[in-house]
């Protein structure tokens, strides 16, 4: 497949804006022969949980993302976020690139967050041996961005092969730091306005290959979220209240500055933060910058909701629809159709990655604050946390 094709493959996967249709194999399309999955995860994630750290793995998480986009220029390459790692498909060419974006970032959320990065290149080729695939879909959150969408069993395959020791890279030396421009951990958690804020990932039973009766129950839960309005969305539709975590900015400065260099870009980020709330309450717009837009945009590009091998949500649901919800899914498990992990807690966690405010595909990562994804994938592996183990 000649380079063009390759740059031009994600652009021109067709894009679905009803999520129900997220099942529908009709959205898929196979990656192109010489590509690769970078994947990464946090190792010991649930002691860390266990902890109170989730922010910090969250912020590990995301970072992959990050780094792996700003090495390969910000092209429009599929990724996937999931809470305490992440999984990004590219082409061949951009494999030393992003095997340097891996190999910093590993050493940065060592250094700087105290916390363990695995992280495996797998090719493309490997997982069509094993009879799997990665197939991308495209759904649109909103009219300004995007999300990949992963089906064929092959991003799984990956993530176990990566756990089991095959396919790493060698670690960055000491000092090393990815680009993570873009990358921030800024706003407070956002607290539940329905009921509680759930995190649920279900999975095809154990042969990992997804049944018509899979897809069946990912429609039917999709559609109960979606009755608690917004499908369940726990972002407001005009954005996130205003309350910046000062932690937050600790991360953010991190990121973005080494040791001896960071107190400048705390203080630019708290400026930059005190800037958009002026905006936003006075209604003002500063050159093309709008405040309000922004706040909105916030909430209609983030990725509350996904499918990576598995439907992944987090929702925002009132107590009956949650026993629905939770009904469907026992079920699945009991015919032998699916496993699932669900973990409930009160607020959402939101990560960002935005490049740059005044432009509208800025894209934000929502978990739930207190385990999400992992404690809920934790459930399916047998690992279960009980909530006295997670500190908040």
């Amino acid at each position: 497949m000649s380079d063009l094709s390759n740059d031009r493959f994600y652009a021109d996967v067709p894009v679905f804006t009803d999520f129900e249709r997220v099942t529908d194999t009709s959205n898929y399309r196979p990656l192109p022969d010489g590509w690769f999955l970078a994947v990464a995860d946090i190792v010991g994630s649930t002691n860390a949980i266990g902890a109170g750290r989730y922010k910090d793995v969250n912020m590990a998480g995301a970072s992959v993302i990050s780094a792996i986009l700003n090495a390969v220029d910000k092209g429009d390459y599929p990724y996937v976020f999931g809470g305490d790692g992440a999984v990004v498909a590219l082409p061949y060419d951009l494999e030393n690139a992003a095997r340097g974006a891996l190999a910093a970032t590993q050493r940065w959320v060592q250094e700087e967050l105290d916390l363990a990065l695995r992280v495996a290149i797998v090719p493309l080729a490997d997982i069509r041996k094993e009879g799997l695939d990665v197939r991308v879909a495209r759904h649109a959150a909103s009219e300004n961005v995007t999300y990949a969408m992963f089906a064929g069993g092959g991003a799984a395959w990956a993530e176990r092969q990566m756990k089991s020791g095959r396919y790493g890279i060698e670690q960055a030396p000491s000092g090393a730091r990815p680009d993570l421009t873009g990358l921030s951990c800024r706003w407070n958690p956002i607290k539940a306005h329905n009921g509680e804020i759930v995190s649920i990932i279900a999975i095809p039973a154990e042969d990992g290959r997804p049944s018509p009766e899979f897809r069946k129950l990912v429609t039917e839960v999709i559609a109960l979220a979606a009755e608690a309005g917004r499908g369940g969305h726990p972002v407001p539709s005009g954005g996130p209240e205003f309350s910046f975590s000062i932690k937050g900015f600790d991360r953010e400065a991190r990121a973005l500055a080494p040791a001896g260099k960071r107190l400048g870009v705390k203080l630019y980020i708290l400026f930059q933060s005190l800037l958009i709330v002026a905006l936003h309450t006075l209604g003002l717009k500063l050159g093309r910058f709008d405040a309000r837009r922004y706040t909105e945009d916030v909430s209609g590009n983030s990725d509350f909701r996904k499918f990576d091998d598995g439907l992944k949500m987090t929702i925002d649901v009132d107590a009956a629809h949650l026993a629905r919800i939770e009904r469907l899914l026992e079920e699945g498990k009991a015919k032998g159709v699916a496993r699932y992990g669900l973990h409930r807690q009160s607020s959402a966690l939101m990560t960002c990655f935005v490049p740059t405010p005044m432009s509208r595909d800025h894209v934000h990562f929502i978990d739930g604050a207190s385990g999400g994804y992992a404690v809920a994938a934790s459930q399916i592996s047998g690992k279960t946390f009980s909530p006295a183990d997670i500190k908040p």
